[in-house]
Formats: C-alpha cells, structure tokens, sequence
C-alpha cells in the first residue's frame, strides 16, 4: 500500500514538471502573439491581417487534431510532445531569420506561424492522454485546475510582460524568449519520459481502424455525445464573447479601458484555477458542471446589459470564473469513460468537435453585431451586447435542459 502511494506522489511530480514546461511554454506562445499582433498592425494598419494570423494559428490545430490524436495512441505520447514542442519553435525562428534581415513580410510571417501551429497541433491530444497515463481518477480533477491556470497565463501574464519588453526591445526579443520555451519543455518532456514505461500498441492497425475505434470511443455512451456538444456550444460562447468584447467596450471607451477589462475579467479562469488546483471537485460532477454553466450565463447576460465599465468587469469575472469549473466536470466525466489505451485519438476527435465553435463565432458573430446594429439604429457596441447577452441565455438554457439528462448522470457512476 505504502508503495503504490509513493508511486502515486511521483506520478504527480511528474506531472507537475509537465505542468510547468507547459506553463512556460503557454506564457512563451503569449509573448509572440501579442508581439506579433502589435507589429503586423504597425505593419499593414488592418484589422483583417490580424484576424488571419490569428486563424492561421487557430486552424491547423482544428484539422490536425484527429490524426494527431491517433498518432498519441500509435506511438510514444511523451516523444510526440517533444516533436510538437521543438519542432513548433522552427516557425518562430523563421519569422526571426526573416526579421534579423531588415524585417518580415506578411506572407512570411503568415508562412512562420503556420509551420509553427502545425506542429503545435501534435501536443494537445499527447499531453491530455499522457495525463491519464501519469494520475490516477482521484488526481484528474486537480490536474485539470492546473491545467486551466497555464491556460489562462497567456492571457494573464504575457500582454503585461510583452508591453514591459517592447518598451525596452522590439518583437525580436519576444520570439527569442518564445523559442527558448520550446527547448525548456523540450527537456521536462524528456525527463518525464524516462520515468514513464512506453505502453505496447498495435503497430498493425491501420489509421482508418485507429480513427474507427477512436471515433466508436466517443460515441458509444449517449452522455458522452451529449458533452461533446456542450463543449462545442461553450467554445461557440467563448468565441463570441472574445470577438465582441472589443467593439462593446471601445464603442464608450478608450484601449486603455479595454485592456484592463480584459485582464480582469480573464483573471476569474486564474482564481478558479488555483482553487481547482488546490482543492479539485470531489463529487456532483454532473450539478457542478451544470451549476458552473448556469451562472456562466448570467456573467454573459450582465457583462452587455450597461455601458459600464464595473459592471463589465464583475460580469465578466464571473463568466471567465465557471469557465474552469465546467471545464473540469466536462473532462472528467468523458475522461473516465474512455478506455486508457484510446484516450489520445478520442482527445484528438473531442478537441476537433469542440473546436467547430470557435468557427461558428468567429464566423456568425461580428456580422449579426453589424446586422443588429443597422437593424435597429443603434451602435455597433449595443448590437454586439445584444449577441453577448442573447449567447448568455442559451447558455443558461443549455444547462437547465442538461442537468435531468440520465445519460449525463450515468457517466458520473461508470467505473471504467
């Protein structure tokens, strides 16, 4: 019994080096895209060329997450990691080339990012199977609020620390900080991985038959199907709050008024993570989740009902806070019914079904902002309030119709 607790502890150890490694590496990534996002508007003065390094990073972790989420359960997680990881850091470096040379032109930045997020795309499914490898069921829960805080550092962390750096250096020094995160994960993957046995897979299954059994995995349970979708809306929401959050509050103030709304309302993913991390959810996973979605709902609602800066910044708060909460029910309800030996290709299916609303939002929700503002005469921020608020009552629908669901609460009682 002593043994298999010491082993336990390791384990975790473990993962917290892991932890860190993507800490850095989330901070890194945040440094460069804020960089980057400065300099390309500095460069062009558009607001689309923006929006397509932003899509450009975005994408090829939406199309690639399948096949990299059956490369996770054909060979060593721990290895794709590190390829994602150092290999991600040669898009960065030939930005800087470029850079080093009297400076970077779009396509070659858009070129640099591309190669960058293509890589990238191979970590998500390894790192979140890998966590299965290392933790046992009672651990997920803490995992997965230490998880959300590294998640939530870029958005933390990195625009302060890149606007003290720029005032001093220029993006160079940004991607040089970045790529040298690469290589920092790089090393904890490895040290992780020579503690970690390599689990035996069948080499002769085929990729249609890995992307058979994976999608067959997240299918078979009806609650499981149900979740997905939910993660789906909830990106749809994030996406839309992420788009309209800017036009709702220029529209009545300055950018100095919007970039201290954003990090305090993205500051409610850092406190929930940290008591997630400390504490983690012991029971109720599925009253929790739709608890945590409920009020989420309302932040939505509260966070475009006034022209006011307080409000929005407490609505905000506690939109961004549940976040983590529903979150950590959603990965532990499907992560627990999900065989071992198929976690990686199945995280590589959910994160690509998931995703799908992010598009949705950034693709729907600007132009209904635009549509309802001409509409009925009024600002554009007044139409994107409206989106924002209309999003929040489905959501707090959504999870009024969840929580009876039977095949949600099913989940919560399977043992796998």
């Amino acid at each position: 019994m002593e043994q298999k607790k010491a082993n336990r502890n390791s384990n975790f150890s473990k993962f917290m080096l892991l932890w860190a490694g993507e800490l850095v590496s989330s901070v890194g990534g945040g440094l460069t895209s804020f960089g980057l996002g400065v300099y390309v508007f500095r460069q062009t003065g558009s607001a689309a060329s923006m929006a397509l390094i932003t899509l450009l990073a975005f994408l090829p972790t939406l199309v690639l997450s399948v096949p990299a989420g059956v490369l996770a359960d054909r060979y060593d997680r721990r290895v794709l990691m590190m390829v994602g990881d150092g290999f991600s850091a040669l898009g960065l470096i030939y930005i800087l080339v470029c850079m080093l040379r009297g400076g970077a032109e779009f396509y070659e930045i858009c070129i640099g990012v591309l190669i960058s997020a293509a890589f990238s795309a191979l970590l998500e499914p390894a790192y979140r199977a890998t966590i299965t490898d290392l933790l046992t069921r009672e651990e997920y829960s803490r995992a997965s609020g230490l998880v959300s805080i590294a998640g939530s550092a870029r958005y933390l962390v990195s625009p302060i620390l890149a606007a003290v750096l720029l005032a001093v250096s220029d993006i160079k020094l940004l991607l040089v900080i970045d790529i040298g995160t690469f290589f920092l994960t790089v090393v904890s993957t490895a040290v992780v991985k020579r503690g970690i046995a390599v689990k035996k897979t069948r080499k002769e299954e085929t990729v249609r038959e890995s992307l058979r059994q994976g999608w067959k995995a997240v299918t078979e349970h009806r609650g499981v199907r149900l979740l997905i979708a939910v993660s789906a809306a909830i990106t749809c929401f994030m996406g839309t709050l992420q788009v309209l959050a800017e036009p709702l509050i220029l529209d009545f103030a300055d950018s100095v008024t919007l970039g201290v709304g954003e990090t305090v309302c993205a500051s409610g993913m850092l406190a929930s993570g940290i008591f997630l991390g400390a504490k983690g959810i012991r029971g109720s996973y599925v009253k929790v989740l739709c608890g945590s979605l409920f009020v989420a709902g309302i932040g939505m609602v509260g966070f475009g009902i006034r022209e006011n800066k307080y409000i929005i910044c407490v609505f905000g708060f506690l939109f961004f806070a549940m976040l983590p909460f529903a979150n950590n029910c959603l990965d532990y309800l499907v992560r627990t019914n999900i065989p071992d030996e198929l976690q990686g290709r199945a995280w590589g299916l959910i994160g690509f079904l998931s995703q799908i609303g992010y598009v949705v939002a950034y693709g729907a929700a600007g132009i209904t902002a635009d549509y309802l503002a001409e509409r009925f005469q009024i600002g554009v921020g007044r139409g994107a309030a409206g989106v924002i608020m209309a999003a929040g009552v489905l959501l707090s629908v959504t999870a009024l119709l969840l929580y009876p669901a039977r095949s949600v609460r099913a989940l919560e009682r399977q043992k796998r």
